[in-house]
């Protein structure tokens, strides 16, 4: 498994070992040790499952104050996943990491709680589980606009098939008192 830092602290991308032969292959998806060393230390609650069609976008969206960290990975598929740093102080305050996330390479990727989440299909079809470091509070959930200029996303898509809730989320602007604090 190789652990690979990406632009925003604490946002990893996780490449498992993958076993190939004439069978097929076996995959690693979790080790509690394993992820532990890599700094994964919460343990998981709740798993997740979506599927969705080609050109669905799904987010972005956080839990605050009630945070969510997500350990997220494709199954059946592609996507463009997007994690994006809305920490209000942070360094980094409306960057965002995209990263490719298919059923061959079988990359995971990590988002902290306290930072946006959102993915697109790039695939006819796509499977997604999501590990979470916390369970889903309705209450303290937050969506931003999937397409707000602050976070300069390159979405690969421009009109997405989206839920009315993430079409008419709020800009990042407009919730700065909801958003979280940036912590050293």
């Amino acid at each position: 498994m190789k652990i690979l830092e990406t632009s925003l602290l604490g946002v990893l991308i996780i490449e498992p070992t993958i076993f190939v032969d004439d069978r097929g292959c076996f995959v690693e998806i979790f080790n509690a040790e394993r992820y532990a060393k890599a700094g994964l230390r919460e343990p998981f609650v709740q798993d997740n499952f979506s599927h969705s069609k080609s050109g669905v976008l799904r987010g972005l969206h956080l839990q605050w104050p009630n945070p969510q960290g997500k350990l997220v990975s494709v199954i059946a598929g592609r996507v463009l996943d997007v994690a994006a740093d809305v920490r209000v102080g942070s360094p980094t305050f409306g960057k965002s990491v995209a990263v490719e996330l298919d059923s061959l390479k079988r990359r995971q990727l990590w988002i902290p709680g306290g930072f946006a989440h959102g993915f697109v299909v790039l695939s006819e079809e796509a499977d997604f589980l999501y590990k979470c470091d916390a369970g889903y509070s309705p209450k303290d959930e937050i969506a931003i606009r999937w397409n707000d200029s602050r976070l300069d996303i390159d979405w690969p898509i421009s009109h997405p098939h989206l839920t009315g809730k993430d079409a008419e989320a709020p800009f990042l602007l407009d919730i700065l008192d909801r958003l979280p604090a940036f912590e050293v």
